[in-house]
């Protein structure tokens, strides 16, 4: 059995709060979102006393990664109280700020509890479901280059992909089972970084389906801008989660998403938010 994801969560700590994390496994022309999401939480993780959970992160990406190179983690230790924690990650290559992340820990702490029932009516992920995968190469043109994703240790199935023609405006959520493709095991902090690992996984791309085009569409010149996450509850990010996607707006060249995650259960595990830069035919 392979462990990618497990020897990409290996970060090397350099002492005082800063930390090396390793290279991509796919190749590419940038690094992939989810794994600057992934590698900041783990260094904060390993900075904040253990019985502490994280429960959300803010974040910001300000130039593209190289897939080959390793990075550079620097971690500030905000505050800590008795309940919270709140640190601020920055990821470094070559000594150029790539992405910055603030992240904020709770203890376990017993209250109110609620979640709204994940209504879907969908096939589950055992039925024959097109990969994402499968799906994005049947999409994509020549003229943009190979895509690289399948490298990526993680495995999502798609729904309802959006295959009526161009021109058509799609506005409806886009479903899909998504999970590590390892198991994990027992670690709560390694499940809470591969859920934010696969947090990015195509929640921007989607903000063009309002507009009647594609992501694979070669004129589109797009990046992803910022994101943020909230971990509702402690989840298997190696079992099937259903992950609901939904365009907000779009505008000024800048597309919103939001995205829910459910576990099999039903129960509402974590949400996120992505704005990503979507400029057309430039």
């Amino acid at each position: 059995m392979s462990d990618v994801f497990k020897d990409l969560m290996e970060i090397k700590s350099l002492g005082n709060n800063e930390f090396i994390a390793p290279a991509a496994p796919e190749g590419g022309p940038r690094t992939f979102g989810g794994q600057l999401l992934a590698h900041t939480l783990r260094a904060a993780q390993l900075s904040v006393d253990a019985e502490k959970s994280v429960h959300s992160s803010h974040s910001y990406f300000l130039r593209p990664g190289d897939v080959d190179a390793l990075t550079e983690l620097r971690v500030e230790e905000v505050r800590d109280g008795r309940s919270f924690s709140v640190r601020q990650v920055v990821a470094y290559q070559s000594g150029l700020e790539l992405f910055r992340s603030t992240l904020s820990f709770q203890i376990t702490e017993d209250g109110l509890e609620w979640s709204p029932e994940a209504y879907f009516d969908v096939p589950g992920p055992d039925k024959k479901i097109m990969s994402y995968y499968d799906y994005w190469e049947s999409q994509s043109v020549e003229s943009i280059g190979p895509w690289h994703g399948r490298s990526r240790p993680m495995d999502i199935l798609y729904i309802n992909p959006p295959d009526l023609p161009e021109g058509i405006s799609i506005t409806e959520p886009q479903l899909m089972w998504i999970r590590i493709n390892e198991p994990i095991g027992e670690d709560r902090r390694l499940q809470e970084a591969a859920l934010a690992y696969i947090a990015d996984a195509t929640l921007v791309d989607h903000v063009l389906l309002p507009h009647g085009y594609r992501w694979q569409d070669d004129r589109l010149t797009g990046a992803s801008l910022d994101h943020s996450m909230w971990f509702h509850r402690q989840a298997n990010a190696d079992d099937w989660l259903l992950y609901e996607q939904r365009v907000e707006t779009t505008g000024g060249s800048r597309g919103l998403a939001s995205g829910r995650f459910f576990n099999v259960s039903g129960e509402l595990v974590a949400t996120c938010m992505q704005e990503g830069l979507i400029r057309w035919g430039h």
